[in-house]
């Protein structure tokens, strides 16, 4: 199965605690995690990609074992070959467009020369129409081509699977769109699974594949697959 996960962790604090009971198991491309704040879609997307440790039970993408609590398997976040776009998007302030995107290709203490070119960046650079931004720092530019740097540096790897968290929040009506549009046009081609949190219906709608919608930290239902339009 592509994706294929049990997880459970319960999150304590000074106020009570929280548990997250959350299952899936589908060969869907593209699977929309749909729920409202504080419903525990990032805590899921976390633990697929390795941020946040289960307590107990498995994660498989793509027909690999990345956690099993039973088998002792938990492999580190870099060995998951997962694609991660944070909300904020998390890019380095102080590397270019290019050093941005080119930094999960790089190895080693240091990062990437600024202005080396790489094949890889530059295929996802035109491919994302930001290779005119290559220079530029993300001070210097807007929120979508922020988006649209994020995602190419989650995808110059050419993960197993593309994680978004929330991805769309920060943008207008309009600009939302056309980057739906543009992002899946781009898995098609790459042809890399998706594994998208929002609570966003037209996100939903856009995407398709699967449904699993999520209730205070637990699977409500999983949806039936439907075409996207």
């Amino acid at each position: 199965m592509l994706f294929d996960f049990h997880i459970r962790k319960v999150l304590r604090a000074a106020d009570g605690e929280f548990r997250l009971d959350v299952s899936l198991h589908t060969d869907c491309r593209r699977v929309v995690v749909l729920g409202d704040s504080g419903a525990g879609k990032s805590l899921t997307l976390k633990a697929v990609a390795g941020l946040l440790r289960p307590d107990s039970g498995f994660i498989r993408v793509a027909g690999t074992s990345l956690f099993d609590r039973a088998a002792g398997v938990d492999l580190a976040p870099q060995a998951r070959a997962l694609g991660y776009v944070f909300q904020d998007y998390a890019l380095f302030p102080h590397l270019t467009v290019r050093q941005n995107i080119g930094f999960p290709l790089h190895k080693g203490l240091f990062n990437p020369r600024r202005g080396r070119r790489c094949e890889a960046v530059d295929y996802w650079l035109d491919a994302l129409q930001i290779g005119h931004l290559a220079e530029h720092y993300p001070g210097q530019i807007s929120g979508g081509q922020r988006q649209r740097t994020a995602v190419a540096r989650a995808l110059v790897a050419r993960p197993r699977a593309l994680l978004l968290d929330e991805p769309f929040a920060a943008l207008d009506q309009g600009l939302r769109r056309s980057l739906r549009l543009e992002l899946l046009r781009l898995l098609d081609v790459a042809g890399i699974p998706l594994l998208l949190i929002t609570h966003d219906r037209e996100d939903e709608a856009a995407f398709g594949g699967q449904v699993l919608h999520l209730s205070q930290g637990r699977s409500v239902d999983s949806g039936a697959p439907f075409a996207a339009p």
